[in-house]
């Protein structure tokens, strides 16, 4: 991961490789134009739809391979973000002077044939032995190439330990050494409670993320999760292609809990296993929703072998630096995110295609970064700094942000905000966006005046069961203080009658997320890329060149955090 000395020859692949067609740069029918800073109008108009749209199409293209962390496809997609953060003229913001802020992990693979996994009963198999990707998905936490488990098994319903909702699934349960199956989502709220576990919004609480966690610091040997379309938020093939193949993680630091097997099983399987103990498992989630839910046995061992491949390699953030132009405010910083990384080569779709091409999760992002620091290089330097920053291993569980989020390279109380790109859909152009926590932050009624002046209504979360702030890389940031969201476009698309645009997003996570169809269609419209980039740039603009910093509210989750990072700066 050298630094760039010249301009490579991908600097230039996108502008010459794809024919570019004729569309308009411009989104300006509802602009209330005498709303925008003069200083600003010019940048929105410098957006060009064509950029992002080749970029996109490089990208996504099947020479990356999909991207995936640790491979040639994956370091191309590096090389090329590093290469045209150079052309442009950014300064290098990484690791000794380059473009590259290193991230090592592990690569873990399941080893299927060498690996034999059953829930037994008597020392005789109850249901298994279990079949890969179509009964089960996981792997082994430990980092170990082999494991062995033969541990009790015991339903401990959402898996969820939160004080402040005076809720315990535990009940005071040993977990040492024990499974512990639990449903993916959170507890539901009631008509006596309608906030409970903020109503119909996911907390983290009810991702899978913090029930393997929870599962680790309580010592289990494993934790499986019973996976059905509502809870988890998509079918079971999105389960299969995102865990059926090579997970990477972070190296274990020694003595630190892990579990043996962290999965998911299929509702059909888990039907099974409650019915092997005599049990219903729509009784038994019904029970789970009250805080009397205490853990239940279900009288079977999960045992058997797992076994894994595991290597070590290096991905990397891709991070670039525009300084700002005022003597103090130049130490602090808006900082841009999407990450490059999406799924590599995997299981075959019906057609045969093996190449997760991640067009729009999240190439679009990427292409669209590259075009908003494009327009950036043209414009009057703001205040404060500028850093663009490409992460990796996103779809790992986000580990290439979270890495930057505790190896910032400002201190996280120097960083303004973080605007986050992740899967922009080229549907038409939108009237309205969804900045999911920003009405978290003092930066809300901010974020509110850009939207308006340009012609965009601020729409609450549109699908708040799916738990997105926890689900891409400004929560990263998010847990150590900074003010982050994403920015995305809704569903009222121009031109398209109403509840189309809903109709078109729930298409894409049923037929093409995490499947290799998620690939770039040269017939997209490309208007509301422009859209999301002039909408980032007057964001990140006002950001920028205020005199105070955002924070979150008082009382927010994230406060605290914010607060020390404040008080380490000082």
């Amino acid at each position: 991961m050298h630094r760039l000395r010249s301009l490579s020859i991908l600097a230039i692949v996108a502008a010459t490789a794809l024919p570019l067609g004729a569309q308009s740069t411009k989104s300006q029918a509802n602009w209330k134009t005498s709303a925008i800073p003069a200083a600003v109008r010019p940048s929105l108009d410098a957006f060009n739809a064509d950029a992002i749209r080749a970029h996109d199409w490089f990208l996504a293209s099947d020479l990356l391979e999909g991207r995936g962390p640790g491979t040639r496809g994956g370091q191309l997609a590096m090389n090329y973000i590093a290469a045209q953060f150079e052309a442009l003229g950014l300064q290098p913001d990484g690791d000794n002077g380059t473009y590259f802020q290193k991230v090592s992990l592990l690569g873990i693979d399941l080893d299927s044939a060498n690996t034999s996994l059953a829930f037994t009963k008597n020392g005789a198999p109850a249901i298994g032995p279990l079949v890969y990707k179509d009964q089960y998905v996981g792997g082994d936490q430990t980092q170990n190439t082999t494991s062995s488990i033969d541990s009790d098994v015991i339903f401990v319903g959402h898996g969820v330990s939160a004080p402040e909702y005076k809720w315990d699934d535990y009940k005071g349960l040993d977990t040492t050494g024990k499974t512990l199956v639990m449903l993916v989502d959170d507890p539901p709220a009631t008509k006596g409670e309608p906030d409970l576990f903020k109503g119909k919004a996911r907390t983290y609480y009810g991702r899978w993320t913090y029930k393997y966690e929870i599962g680790s610091l309580k010592n289990a040997a494993a934790v499986i999760l019973i996976h059905t379309d509502d809870a988890a938020g998509y079918g079971w093939q999105v389960v299969r292609n995102s865990w059926g193949g090579e997970r990477s993680d972070i190296k274990v630091k020694e003595g630190e809990p892990h579990l043996k097997f962290a999965g998911w099983i299929t509702k059909e399987v888990a039907q099974k296993l409650f019915q092997n103990a005599g049990l219903d498992l729509d009784k038994m989630t019904a029970a789970a929703a009250s805080r009397d839910f205490k853990p239940v046995p279900l009288n079977v061992k999960f045992t058997g072998t797992i076994a894994s491949k595991v290597r070590p390699f290096d991905t990397a953030n891709v991070v670039a630096k525009l300084p700002g132009s005022d003597p103090k405010l130049k130490d602090e910083a808006v900082l841009y995110t999407a990450h490059h990384d999406h799924l590599g080569i995997g299981t075959p779709d019906e057609t045969g295609d093996t190449i997760y091409n991640g067009a729009v999760d999240n190439a679009s992002g990427c292409a669209l970064l590259i075009e908003m620091a494009r327009v950036w290089t043209k414009s009057p330097k703001p205040k404060r700094s500028l850093i663009f920053a490409s992460v990796a291993a996103e779809e790992q569980g986000l580990l290439g942000s979270a890495y930057y989020g505790e190896n910032p390279t400002i201190p996280a109380g120097r960083i303004a905000l973080n605007l986050n790109f992740d899967s922009i859909f080229q549907l038409g152009e939108v009237t309205d966006v969804t900045m999911n926590g920003v009405e978290r932050t003092t930066f809300n009624p901010t974020a509110q005046k850009v939207a308006a002046g340009l012609g965009l209504k601020i729409v609450p979360d549109q699908q708040p069961e799916q738990g997105h702030y926890y689900r891409s890389d400004h929560f990263s940031l998010g847990k150590v203080g900074v003010p982050a969201f994403s920015v995305d476009q809704g569903h009222d698309i121009l031109g398209q009658p109403a509840g189309w645009g809903q109709k078109m997003s729930d298409e894409y996570r049923d037929k093409h997320y995490h499947q290799p169809s998620d690939e770039f269609d040269p017939k997209w419209d490309w208007k509301p890329a422009v859209q999301m980039g002039q909408l980032g740039f007057w964001l990140g603009w006002e950001a920028a060149n205020a005199p105070d910093m955002p924070n979150w509210k008082p009382g927010d989750e994230f406060r605290a955090a914010r607060d020390k990072s404040l008080a380490a700066i000082k």
